[in-house]
């Protein structure tokens, strides 16, 4: 799937998201953490990624161009408070009680660990068959049938999928 393109409008409003919470976390933190690179590169149904050692976001442009003002609410502080947990704390668990601190205190954003976008439009599937029935398998489950590193079952029949013909 080709990156589509973003209006400038949209990733001027994630930087001024992106700004407004560095700012807000910068003075309750009484630090002056630089501003993190952000890039469209995230891919899958992955929404957005905290690069810690680059101080980069990554940022699903599909989901965020669906998703628009969620996205920017949601998504950008979410990575963020990666940052800045990894700075304030180091390495600590992903979601753990230094980064819902962050979230909730810091940021004043609900801490929720995963999105609820629609990811349909990003998963593609590959039909595989049985005697008994039709599956569908991810890009990664078929590529691994393919380079022969294992075989799937249906759970009914036992049989092994064998992909569409």
């Amino acid at each position: 799937m080709k990156t589509p393109r973003l209006p400038i409008a949209l990733q001027q409003a994630v930087m001024r998201s992106l700004r407004e919470n560095l700012a807000l976390a910068n003075r309750t933190l009484e630090k002056n953490y630089t501003e993190p690179a952000v890039l469209y590169q995230q891919r899958g149904t992955v929404a957005g990624t905290a690069w810690l050692q680059q101080w980069e976001i990554r940022l699903n442009p599909v989901l965020l161009l669906e998703n628009q003002q969620t996205f920017i609410d949601d998504v950008v502080p979410h990575e963020l408070a990666h940052l800045l947990v990894w700075k304030e704390f180091g390495r600590v668990p992903p979601h753990g009680k230094e980064w819902k601190w962050m979230m909730e205190t810091v940021l004043g954003v609900s801490a929720r660990r995963t999105h609820q976008f629609n990811t349909a439009t990003l998963q593609k599937t590959f039909t595989y068959y049985c005697p008994c029935r039709q599956h569908q398998l991810t890009v990664r489950r078929h590529n691994r049938v393919l380079r022969g590193e294992t075989r799937y079952r249906c759970t009914h029949c036992g049989s092994d999928l064998r992909p569409e013909k």
